[in-house]
């Protein structure tokens, strides 16, 4: 039987030492240096970039060769995270059990430690040696999806959509849905790609692959509306009922608890029927996709 929790922490532990050593003596003495490793190396589950290597694996890939857009894609979620907590967007004062970024330095060091780890994903996107002509191609493809999700047609419209009806009005179901694929599910389903990208996927993989993403990164936010209603904040790291508070629209608020732990098992069970014509390699995303549902923090 696949051990899900033993394969999460060996890619973890992978994924941080990998994060370490890229911000290793990068002027470790600096006030922006020192805010961007507080934020990065914090803890948290990693889920995207073992979900970019878990991705290369269920296609024959090996994790060193995507280990760069896995590490890329933990730092443009992080930043996403500092900005997120900042007082202009939801004001958290705790993340991953921690005072957010710009609790435990200033406001203006959290706007620029964010946009350093924004820009440095790129930096080691395009530090990647390029073996040839084609391994080139499948890198910049890569870098595009990266782009694409962490942009405004992707996680910044979902973020600005959340913002802009925060208290104003409750969502549709439909645009609820878009707005979550837009700002959770966009990232997640890059982090599927640039794995089966790199790794090799053929045409039929990379399609089951993307329903399988788009699938388990709507059913992410579900999970995290419901936790944000009923979860454990000492587990969790971070408070609790914020988006009643905030007046968000979110699964809970529209169709009620039951309901939204429906949905999300029937999309982790969309996610599972994608992976039917997959070996046992693609065992670790079967095993993510009930995880991601199932979370308490």
């Amino acid at each position: 039987m696949f051990d899900l929790n033993s394969y999460l922490v060996s890619k973890s532990n992978y994924i941080n030492k990998s994060l370490d050593e890229i911000l290793h003596d990068r002027l470790s003495s600096s006030r922006i240096v020192s805010a961007m490793k507080y934020s990065l190396m914090a803890g948290g589950k990693r889920i995207r970039p073992v979900l970019c290597i878990a991705a290369a694996e269920a296609v024959g890939g090996k994790a060193d060769e995507v280990l760069p857009a896995a590490c890329a894609i933990e730092m443009i979620h992080t930043y996403s995270l500092i900005h997120d907590d900042l007082p202009a967007i939801d004001n958290d004062d705790f993340r991953r059990g921690k005072p957010t970024c710009h609790v435990a330095f200033d406001e203006a060091t959290a706007i620029l430690a964010g946009d350093a780890l924004l820009t440095l994903a790129f930096q080691i996107l395009s530090s990647v040696e390029l073996k040839n002509e084609n391994y080139a191609s499948k890198w910049l493809s890569v870098v595009n999806a990266i782009s694409h999700a962490a942009g405004y047609q992707g996680m910044i419209e979902g973020q600005m959509r959340d913002v802009a009806s925060e208290g104003v009005m409750l969502m549709t179901l439909n645009e609820l849905e878009e707005m979550h694929s837009l700002k959770t599910g966009a990232i997640i389903e890059a982090s599927i790609y640039c794995g089966a990208t790199i790794g090799n996927g053929g045409i039929e993989q990379m399609k089951q692959l993307g329903i399988y993403a788009k699938n388990i990164g709507l059913a992410f936010q579900v999970a995290d509306d419901i936790l944000n209603v009923e979860g454990d904040p000492d587990i969790m790291g971070k408070a609790v009922g914020t988006d009643k508070n905030r007046k968000k629209s979110t699964y809970p608020s529209i169709v009620g608890i039951n309901k939204s732990r429906k949905f999300a098992e029937k999309l982790a069970g969309n996610a599972l029927q994608a992976l039917d014509g997959f070996d046992n390699r693609s065992d670790p995303l079967r095993a993510i996709a009930g995880y991601i549902v199932e979370r308490k923090k």
